[in-house]
């Protein structure tokens, strides 16, 4: 097959420019956050279901632990039920959660149970990593899925095996922090990134008309609230998250092989790069020969091998020139009009990644 050379010219043009975005979006202020709960509990009310107890032996220790605290004392033998499980309950105490306030909670079956649907969560103390109780969960479960068994086959819609109670638990502990006697706050970016970090500081020392705000590092802008005199933190925080900034961040692709997904930022960059792309099959079948010999006649069978090979050369994208400072963009929607496919596509990014040509961070999933 005779190779043919192709052409690709991409006209670069500026990026775009950055959205305006609240701090609030891009960052976190320091002691304003959640704190993860976790318990360990029994479902109950299950349709056969549940827990083999003899097969969950914790199960089985579980309910009888409910069961004697409740005034009932039963025998091992007389436990056959599969209309119990035993789950893990996960919660987040929101920032500033009071007691007698609500929140959500997650269940997850820990054993050999086939579904949580139509179960009830008997009440289960949920944990924080000091080890106190913070919250009481208890409800109705609502099932991620669906399953149902026949006798020779079963058919799974879905996650039955775990679901959620909203608004389950009730905070029964709250987490010490007094907001009003903070002298100063650290505002943490998610992404950090020193331009970013001198673009809020601006912002909030123009806004203010002080110099409160300082960027300690990539990360991290402290805000003093001492030369504000004497001033409620709470309202200083709630001005400062509103503020609107232009945040930049690193040039990345990120790209998920099995589904075929590419995701690329604006700031990519190419350099100058030939791109050249085919296909090869290789197709290899066997189909022996079997030689027998005449009727009642003292041979004997033989099976003489036959192979066939065939290399097949698919056409190809050929040779495609990337100019110099082209973005990912331009790439892609050129390699589209020359009918490549995606998981081609791909290849050819990380090739160029390989070369040193692409100008960003290659990230595969």
């Amino acid at each position: 097959m005779r190779n043919f050379l192709i052409f690709l010219t991409l006209i670069w043009c500026s990026a775009a420019a950055a959205v305006p975005v609240r701090i609030k979006d891009i960052a976190d202020f320091d002691g304003v956050r959640g704190n993860d709960l976790v318990g360990y509990g029994l479902v109950v009310g299950l349709d056969g279901t549940g827990d083999g107890l003899r097969n969950a032996p914790f199960t089985e220790e579980m309910l009888a632990g409910l069961l004697e605290r409740l005034g009932t004392n039963v025998t091992d033998d007389a436990m056959r039920s599969k209309n119990v499980a035993a789950v893990i309950v996960t919660a987040t105490l929101p920032p500033f959660a009071r007691s007698g306030s609500r929140i959500d909670v997650s269940v997850s079956t820990i054993g050999d149970a086939e579904s949580l649907l139509g179960g009830t969560l008997v009440m289960t103390p949920l944990k924080a990593a000091d080890g106190n109780i913070y919250a009481v969960a208890q409800g109705s479960i609502i099932a991620g899925g669906v399953s149902v068994t026949g006798e020779a086959s079963r058919v799974v819609e879905g996650v039955p095996t775990g679901g959620t109670i909203p608004v389950g638990a009730r905070v029964e502990r709250e987490v010490e922090f007094d907001f009003a006697e903070v002298q100063n706050i650290r505002i943490a970016l998610r992404n950090a990134d020193f331009t970013t970090a001198t673009r809020i500081e601006d912002a909030i020392n123009r806004d203010f008309s002080k110099r409160l705000a300082i960027t300690q590092d990539s990360g991290t802008v402290i805000v003093e609230f001492q030369n504000l005199g004497e001033v409620n933190p709470a309202r200083v925080v709630g001005r400062i998250e509103n503020l609107m900034v232009e945040p930049e961040d690193r040039a990345k692709v990120v790209i998920d092989h099995k589904a075929g997904t590419i995701v690329m930022g604006e700031r990519v960059r190419i350099s100058r790069v030939a791109v050249s792309q085919g296909n090869l099959t290789l197709t290899v079948s066997e189909a022996p020969l079997v030689s027998q010999p005449n009727p009642f006649s003292d041979g004997e069978t033989v099976t003489v091998p036959r192979t066939f090979a065939e290399v097949r050369e698919e056409p190809g994208i050929g040779f495609a020139e990337v100019v110099d400072n082209a973005s990912l963009s331009q790439l892609v929607e050129g390699l589209n009009a020359l009918g490549v496919r995606p998981r081609d596509m791909i290849d050819i990014l990380k090739s160029i990644h390989a070369a040193g040509a692409l100008h960003a961070d290659l990230i595969v999933q």
